[in-house]
């Protein structure tokens, strides 16, 4: 299985989650955050005292079987950009395994 991590505009949000129940993808977690693209200025590093104030981001992380991982990745690029720079980024990640909380077993059946 494959989790995808999509960082992308909160204007974009709705938008691409819709397209993506209408795709089948169910189950989606949405966190708000702060962040930053590449710093423009030279020597320029981050800091807990930057001011990321006007760098919203939606993270939008789902998971989904091997095969369905091209096109979950291809409705979001095609449902989150927009003609301005800074759309996003997706991260693709292997998942080994995943356990139910309440049983503490895991659920390979998903495999």
């Amino acid at each position: 299985m494959k989790e995808i991590k999509a960082f992308i505009k909160p204007s974009r949000v709705q938008i691409v989650v819709e397209a993506l129940r209408d795709a089948g993808f169910e189950s989606v977690t949405l966190s708000k955050g702060e962040g930053t693209g590449a710093f423009k200025q030279k020597n320029a590093s981050p800091s807990l005292d930057f001011n990321f104030a006007d760098s919203s981001i939606a993270k939008l992380e789902l998971v989904c079987q091997n095969e369905e991982m091209e096109k979950a990745v291809q409705l979001i690029c095609g449902k989150a950009k927009t003609p301005d720079p800074g759309d996003g980024i997706i991260y693709i990640s292997e998942i080994d395994d995943a356990y139910r909380i309440k049983t503490a077993k895991s659920i390979r059946i998903f495999y």
